[in-house]
């Protein structure tokens, strides 16, 4: 005798998988944003290190420019520079907006390097 299935397994399944591919796409959209932070954060440890080299105009410029490529806010470009005679720190300030399902936050990112060259 062959008993029917009541299909529930099956359709929990695809609940699952609806739920960790909605989860996926939005932890994508979150990542990028924290993605792009650190690979900003990463450019000013790079002009930190070869601070000896670059005058504060040529540090800003590279660092302005890298905020444009990687789509920041404008605010990122705003970058302040503080150098004494063998020190230097480099920070920024923006606000990123990050949306998930019924909740939007403003995020605020302050990507800061410095040492000494």
């Amino acid at each position: 005798m062959v008993r029917p299935r009541r299909g529930s397994s099956t359709l929990g399944c695809l609940f699952i998988l609806l739920l960790l591919s909605a989860a996926g796409y939005f932890a994508v959209n979150v990542g990028e944003v924290y993605f792009r932070f650190y690979q900003f954060q990463d450019a000013m440890r790079q002009e930190v290190r070869f601070a000896a080299h670059n005058t504060d105009q040529v540090i800003l410029r590279h660092l302005r420019a890298q905020a444009d490529s990687l789509g920041l806010p404008e605010a990122a470009g705003e970058v302040t520079l503080q150098r004494s005679a063998r020190h230097i720190e480099i920070e920024s300030e923006y606000y990123e907006h990050i949306e998930l399902p019924l909740l939007v936050r403003e995020v605020r990112f302050n990507p800061h390097a410095e040492g000494i060259f």
